[in-house]
């Protein structure tokens, strides 16, 4: 009964704290779609590209991954908010669930908003949180069809925009990122970031990364220099054991600095280097492959790939709109993991030496966990290669 009356005072608290203005909100697409909702978050109009995540749970993780910087994120679970959000953690914190230090999407399009949510460790409702932000986000929407829309005709820009602004006012005044610089600035660490771990020394190359990715590698007793993708790495490199390349937003042939820069590290000895979705795609690019863009990319947590030399198969998390190309991987690299939805490049690995990548993200959290041997496989190519500093 206790808890029935907790519950009853926070709807009623949630039902309170809903603004008196108008909280109408309209989400319109670069092809003329219009949908109607309930705004809420933080009141103003933004711009970005739209995108849909299919995962059930693990909204936190996912507004909070650095790869959906810039972009409208549709989430098309229908409920959303129901168990809350954790606490704000302290500064240079690496705690769960959160993946970087601040909400990532530049605006949010839900279908049911819960706003009296329910869990142990909540502190916080989601539109709370994203108030908190400066994030915007609208409900109410139909999320089912507008998902078709963009698998139908692909991934689109579209404006977020509350009540009282014209379309023509949101095309010209919204708060956007541009996704060919800023994003990738935006998201990376201002400095080199150093988190002790007594085991082989892992450079984190960051251009977005997930901090789990540093958590699956200390997990595992490494030692990690989180560098940003502006660095210079190679003589960071030099004082590793091997090369993570990390996660992040946009295209990866706007990155071409960094293409640059880890071309120059695949001449290096003896040093093991893994690729991870966008890292993935800069390792096939330095290598001398190409990538594309994918109509409505792949982001959700149930994308099942196949291991083409053990013809395994895993159940995998995803997050991204470009892929490899197969046909344009150099004589000396091979596909390694296949998208069994679609038959797109999963992973690739060189002949010769220890490098390679996978598309998926095998740190995922809260999961599928899958393919978290990945990382066991990446160190003890590390201690198998016997690279000293």
């Amino acid at each position: 009964m206790a808890r029935l009356r907790q519950e009853g005072d926070a709807i009623a608290q949630a039902r309170q704290a809903r603004p008196l203005q108008d909280a109408r909100a309209t989400l319109l697409l670069e092809d003329g779609a219009v949908f109607h909702g309930e705004g809420f978050g933080a009141t103003g109009s933004v711009c970005g590209e739209v995108v849909f995540n299919t995962a059930m749970t693990g909204y936190v993780e996912t507004l909070t991954d650095p790869s959906y910087a810039g972009q409208l994120l549709v989430l098309t679970y229908p409920l959303l908010g129901n168990y809350g959000v954790p606490p704000r953690r302290g500064t240079e914190s690496l705690e769960r669930p959160y993946e970087s230090d601040r909400v990532q999407v530049q605006g949010l399009v839900v279908q049911n908003l819960v706003e009296a949510y329910s869990h142990h460790a909540a502190a916080r409702s989601l539109s709370a949180w994203l108030a908190e932000e400066g994030v915007c986000g609208i409900s109410g929407i139909d999320t089912r069809t507008l998902t078709r829309r963009l698998r139908e005709h692909g991934t689109m820009r579209g404006w977020l925009l509350p009540a009282g602004v014209t379309s023509e006012q949101a095309r010209r005044d919204a708060a956007a990122v541009d996704m060919r610089e800023e994003v990738f600035r935006r998201v990376a660490p201002r400095a080199t970031i150093y988190y002790p771990g007594g085991g082989p020394t892992i450079l984190l190359v960051d251009a977005g990364a997930k901090d789990s990715l540093v958590r699956s590698l200390q997990s595992r007793g490494a030692t990690v220099v989180r560098a940003p993708w502006h660095a210079d790495l190679l003589p960071l490199a030099r004082k590793a054991q091997g090369v993570l390349i990390g996660n992040g937003p946009g295209d990866p042939k706007d990155l071409a600095p960094l293409i640059a820069q880890v071309r120059r590290l695949l001449n290096e000895e003896h040093l093991p280097i893994f690729g991870v979705c966008l890292g993935h795609q800069i390792l096939a690019l330095a290598a001398g492959a190409d990538t594309y863009k994918l109509p409505y990319g792949h982001r959700g947590v149930n994308q099942p790939v196949q291991d083409l030399l053990t013809r395994r198969c895993h159940v995998t998390s995803q997050n991204h709109g470009y892929a490899v190309s197969d046909s344009s991987l150099p004589s000396d690299w091979d596909a390694w993991f296949v998208n069994i939805n679609d038959g797109t490049n999963e992973g690739i690995r060189a002949r010769q030496r220890p490098h390679f990548g996978v598309q998926f993200h095998p740190e995922a959290s809260p999961g599928p966990q899958d393919t978290g041997f990945l990382f066991d496989e990446f160190l003890r190519t590390v201690a198998a290669a016997g690279r000293r500093i």
